[in-house]
């Protein structure tokens, strides 16, 4: 019998094994094939939670990763072993390389079996209150000031006319620089979500009007993962 291929969430910061259910971690413990978008990160998480480093084979799958590669990834699933694929945060195939390797899966009839624990994404919509009926994710938008805000203005009229959550991510050093923007070109009544640092003691989520939000919330974001969404 073929093997599976599971998806395996990790934690979205240090200190949050807590986050991965025990259920999710007795499925990884006998596993010894790993894809992984980063080896030190993924070691690190499995011998947290016990699975012998030693042991095991790894194979990195990232953003430059050829679909030539693809194929010796799931090799062992043909000698009836289980591969694990791994994200450096959250649900791997989300915002991730590895959703290459599940489609592939899928084309080779390996069975695919999403296992529970954390999604930056759709925890950011839970705890957002905006429209958990519709949303759109974006990814990174531009990293430049002047196309970012084309970007934000472009999806909040899209936002305007369709009623969707729109979301997005950004790397934590340009935080305070996408806020700048946001409060600088969205409407004063859209509503402006960021979700910072999810599942961590630090944890912070505000949401309200651009107008709220030009009166201070009291948090410095910079350096901090987060989401952002907002709703026209």
């Amino acid at each position: 019998m073929k093997g599976h291929l599971y998806l395996i969430p990790s934690p979205l910061g240090e200190n949050a094994l807590h986050t991965i259910p025990q259920a999710t971690i007795d499925i990884i413990l006998p596993i010894r094939h790993f894809v992984v978008e980063t080896g030190k990160v993924a070691r690190k998480f499995l011998k947290e939670v016990g699975v012998p480093l030693q042991e095991c084979e790894y194979y990195d799958l990232n953003k430059r990763t050829e679909a030539r590669d693809l194929p010796e990834m799931l090799e062992a699933t043909a000698r009836g072993y289980n591969v694990g694929l791994l994200s450096d945060a959250g649900a791997p195939g989300v915002a991730d390389p590895g959703a290459k390797l599940v489609l592939h899966a899928h084309r080779l009839g390996i069975r695919v079996i999403p296992l529970v624990g954390p999604s930056a994404i759709l925890m950011s919509v839970m705890a957002a209150g905006l429209n958990g009926q519709s949303f759109l994710f974006h990814g990174y938008l531009s990293p430049k000031r002047p196309q970012l805000a084309k970007d934000l203005r472009r999806i909040e009229a899209d936002s305007r006319k369709t009623k969707t959550t729109q979301l997005w991510i950004e790397a934590p050093y340009r935080n305070q620089a996408t806020v700048e923007v946001a409060l600088e070109n969205l409407h004063p009544e859209t509503f402006f979500s960021v979700a910072c640092d999810l599942t961590l003691e630090s944890e912070f989520i505000f949401t309200g009007r651009v107008k709220d939000w030009k009166k201070g919330v009291g948090a410095e974001l910079q350096k901090r993962p987060a989401m952002f969404l907002l709703l026209a």
